[in-house]
């Protein structure tokens, strides 16, 4: 069997994803590969240099995957992106990114479905959002209802500098947290300003103290 090069493979895996999601992959200096979206486009082309700023540079530098938002200044666009390095014989020797468009620009609710219809709640009052039942549940300070997106969707389109993923099933308003109390196996329980209790589970626990700097 002949082997598998990665642009074909990586024009394959992209039609899995939604039209709204572009593809990159670089090296450690330059990108090898692009694939836009019909809803985003970086401009990036094979050979382009690796940038200061981008989400693949904090990847390549950190050897860790970045998950975060970054503003126009870099590519003229803002766009939410993930960035997962990746190694060859042991050594980091590259990245692979998804792009998704900034939702967040110009906008700063979220709708959720009421009894009567649907309710746009600005972002300061939502406490977190849930999983629970294969819907999510977005919890906020006078109201709660159910939105259509996955709370993967809800990483990039919420404003990072308040909202955390804590848990599988988790994401917390920082500025909702009244305290941080220690649990079992390196585990944390949030006590949030309404009497509620949520757990930040260990495989985010160290990602939480790092946001939260403690």
């Amino acid at each position: 069997m002949e082997k598998i090069t990665p642009g074909p493979l990586l024009d394959v895996m992209g039609e899995l994803f939604s039209d709204e999601v572009s593809i990159a992959v670089s090296n450690m200096e330059e990108y090898t590969y692009y694939r836009p979206s019909k809803r985003i486009d970086l401009k990036i082309k094979a050979g382009d240099k690796v940038r200061e700023g981008t989400i693949a540079h904090k990847a390549l530098t950190t050897g860790q995957k970045a998950s975060e938002f970054i503003n126009r200044e870099v590519f003229g666009v803002p766009y939410h992106g993930m960035a997962v390095p990746f190694e060859e014989d042991g050594v980091l020797a590259g990245c692979v990114m998804a792009i998704y468009p900034a939702y967040t620009e110009g906008k700063s609710v979220v709708t959720v479905k009421s009894p009567d219809g649907w309710k746009p709640i600005p972002f300061t009052d939502v406490r977190y959002l849930e999983v629970k039942d294969r819907k999510t549940h977005v919890h906020a300070a006078d109201f709660s209802g159910t939105n259509k997106n996955s709370l993967q969707e809800f990483e990039y389109l919420l404003p990072r500098d308040s909202f955390i993923r804590c848990h599988r099933s988790f994401i917390v308003n920082v500025h909702h947290i009244e305290e941080i109390h220690p649990d079992t196996h390196s585990t944390f329980v949030l006590a949030m300003d309404n009497g509620d209790r949520l757990p930040v589970s260990q495989s985010y626990s160290s990602y939480f103290r790092k946001l939260l700097g403690f």
